[in-house]
Parts: C-alpha cells; sequence; structure tokens
C-alpha cells in the first residue's frame, strides 16, 4: 500500500505506475505489485416454501380451529408506538393481525 507524499491520499495501482486518486501524484512500481484474494467454496442453505424458517406459536386459527401459527412483527405504526404482530395459520393460511 502506497500513500501519496502530497496530500496523503491512497495510491492506487495504474498499470506500472501508482497514481494518486486527489492530486494525480505518480509514483512509478519498483517491485512486483500482485494482488491475490482467496475464495473457499462455502455451502449455503436454501429454505424452500414461503413460510420455512419462520417461528410458530400456540394460537387459535378463528377459521379452522388449528391452534398453531406462524408469526412475524412488523412496524406499521409511527416509531414511538408498539409493533403489531402478524400470525398466519399453518393449515389453512389464513393472516391476522394483533396490536399491543
Amino acid at each position: 500500500m502506497e500513500f501519496c507524499p502530497r496530500c496523503k491520499s491512497m495510491m492506487m495501482p495504474a498499470k506500472n505506475v501508482f497514481k494518486c486518486r486527489k492530486c494525480g501524484f505518480e509514483k512509478d512500481i519498483k517491485e512486483s505489485f500482485v494482488s491475490t484474494t482467496e475464495r473457499k467454496e462455502r455451502e449455503v442453505t436454501v429454505l424452500e416454501g414461503r413460510e420455512m424458517g419462520m417461528p410458530t406459536i400456540r394460537a387459535k386459527c378463528e377459521d379452522c380451529g388449528n391452534d398453531t401459527a406462524y408469526w412475524w412483527l412488523r412496524q406499521l405504526r409511527s416509531a414511538d408506538e408498539s409493533e403489531v404482530r402478524f400470525f398466519r395459520c399453518t393449515k389453512c393460511g389464513k393472516t391476522w393481525r394483533e396490536y399491543n
């Protein structure tokens, strides 16, 4: 890493010189400049389906009587008011909300 002697900004390599982006000062690259990045393969978990990975709670659905629902929070009103909790039945898919 090289810094400009005039303005102290970081200099970037351009062809065979280091060039300052701020003031335009150029300095020859005396040594070979090599930049390498090592990338490792990684495993990515894919969740399929709309509700995969969502938390569940015991909440009774008024339509089908099921007692398990997915839930999530959303800030719908101003920041000084509480969040709204949404529920979606795991059986029939009905969505409803609860205010605090």
